[in-house]
Formats: C-alpha cells, structure tokens, sequence
C-alpha cells in the first residue's frame, strides 16, 4: 500500500509541478524578469516547493530530520545526474557545448554552499556545544551566503547578459488568472510534500532501509521531478539556458532550506542530529558540480551521445547511491 501512496504523490507532484513552472514562466515573462534570474532563482524557487514543505513536514510531523536533510543533499545529487539525462537526450550535439558561461557563477555559489553544508555536518556532530539558541552556528551563515549569491547573479545577468529564448507557453492571459491558476497547482505541491515525508517515514519501516538512503534517493527522486519536466520541456523548445539554470538554481535553493528548517526543528541544530552518511552524498555532489563547471569550461563533443561529462556524473550519481544504501 505504501508504494501505491507514493506513485499516487509522484503523480500529484509530476503534474502539479509541470503547471506550477508553466505559470511561474509566464508570470516571469509578463513582468520582466530577466531569463536567468527567472531559472536561477523564480522557476528553481518554485520547482524546489516539494523539498520545502517535505522537509518541514518530515521534521514536524515525524520527527525525522534524517530524511529531510538526506532529499535536500540527495536532491541536490539528482539534478546534476538530470543534467547528465538532458545531455545525453539534447540533440544537437551536447547541451555543455552551447549553454551559456553565465551558469559558471551560480556553479560556484552551488559548489561553495554544499562544501559548507559538508563542513557544517561534520563539525556539528563533534562540537555540539557550538549553538545560537535552539538553531546551528551554521544557519545564518547559509542564508546570508544565498542572499549573497542572489545578488550577485542578479547584478551578473544585468550588466552581462541578454539571453532571448522562446517561451514554452502562450501569455494570451490576464495576470490574476494566471496567480489563481499558479495558487492552485502550488497547493497540490504543498499538499504533496507534506504528505511524502509521511510516507518516507512509512518506507523506513516497511523496507528497514534507513532514514538518510530513503531520504537521498527516494524522496529526492520524487521532490525532483518538477525540475526535470521543467528542464525537459525548456530544452525540447530550444530553450537550453532556462533548462540548466533550473537544475543549477535548484542546487542553490535547495540547501537554504536547511536554516530555515533548522528554526522550525526545535530541538537543537538540525546538522548535529544526522547521519554522518550523508558526507558520501555531500562529496558525490562537490566532484559533480566541479565537473558541471569544467564541462562549461571545456567544450565537449560526444559519441553516441556519450561524453566524458554526462558518463562522470552518471557514475558518480550511482557510486553515491550505493555508498547511501551501505551506509544506511
């Protein structure tokens, strides 16, 4: 039964998100938003609602920060192997050889803030004495280093970019439509997230899996695919700036959650309550993010659609995995 609950929420998820990022997209267009700021940070923000509330709920509802830390990192781990399907499906030639450079800057900030996150996890679960209230040292620092990233993206795309992609959607439509129609697909997403944290917890007792594996790879397949239809359906219209910005802006997003879950936890900081199993995944996601960014930096041509790039995040992707279930 707990397996038919989440097919039945990756399907709520799937197609909620598709329309979530459908109307982000036009809202984005109608107002202005520039095309990066709206991957990196509009359509990231709102593909990246399931990890949000399945995080807050896997921590209010079931007491299991485990699993909510494991699909933010695992999730993380996910994109980038997406972004190895995109390159792999792309079919002119591969997706590194044609993105724009401008996602070298949100590639950092992505990189710096899971080396931090990493950094966090292992000195939290050695010094715990190293608290602000009820709330990790670590937590402000998080969301002062996202804001940062933030700005400095925004001000990049102002004064460097003019990225002109075709859109996926027709914007025949007034803005109060469009905010009641996005309303609604965002409560199904919220309903969804809430709902999947209890039945990750559902899956560690049935399978005897541990909560971090659950965590990094079947909440994180699931809280994922909103991204990846979002980057499949840009990159099948021609739009492949919109497509990696998604997965990479979501990478950011992603761990900023952690500070904010960290406040509603309660219990002391989040980071010293879990699984050191979750450096295998952290680590799997630096070398991953280092190759994104030297795959943007070296131009690669492919072979029966297979390139040093898309088959090194595929194997780091499954080493990762592998190494989560062991260690559950």
């Amino acid at each position: 039964m707990v397996w038919v609950k989440l097919i039945i929420c990756i399907l709520v998820i799937f197609f909620s998100g598709q329309r979530v990022a459908k109307y982000g997209d036009i809202i984005s267009e109608k107002t202005g938003i520039g095309q990066v700021w709206m991957g990196v940070i509009a359509i990231a923000l709102i593909t990246s609602l399931p990890e949000f509330f399945t995080g807050i709920s896997a921590v209010t509802l079931v007491d299991a920060p485990d699993l909510t830390v494991g699909n933010l990192i695992g999730a993380n781990a996910f994109n980038l192997f997406n972004l190895a399907l995109l390159d792999i499906f792309h079919r002119d030639g591969s997706i590194m050889a044609i993105a724009s450079w401008a996602h070298r800057l949100t590639g950092w900030f992505s990189l710096i803030l899971v080396v931090l996150v990493a950094v966090f996890i292992f000195v939290s679960s050695r010094f715990s004495a190293m608290t602000l209230g009820w709330v990790g040292w670590y937590t402000p620092i998080i969301l002062l280093f996202y804001l940062f990233a933030v700005r400095q993206i925004f001000y990049y795309e102002k004064t460097h970019l003019a990225m002109k992609e075709a859109r996926p959607y027709p914007i025949e439509i007034s803005l109060r439509r469009l905010f009641i129609y996005f309303g609604i697909s965002a409560a199904f997403i919220i309903g969804a997230g809430i709902w999947l944290a209890t039945i990750g917890d559902e899956i560690t007792q049935v399978t005897g899996w541990g909560q971090s594996f659950v965590g990094s790879l079947f909440l994180a397949f699931t809280t994922t695919l909103p991204e990846i239809t979002v980057s499949f359906t840009a990159m099948r219209i021609g739009a492949v700036d919109m497509a990696v910005a998604n997965l990479i802006g979501s990478n950011l997003f992603n761990l900023t959650i952690i500070p904010v879950i960290d406040l509603i936890y309660g219990k002391g900081p989040i980071l010293a309550q879990v699984s050191q199993g979750h450096l295998y995944t952290a680590g799997a996601v630096i070398i991953m993010s280092l190759i994104f960014i030297a795959g943007l930096r070296f131009r690669t041509g492919r072979i029966l659609r297979l390139s040093w790039f898309n088959i090194s995040l595929i194997v780091l992707f499954l080493v990762s995995a592998y190494l989560s279930f062991i260690m559950a």
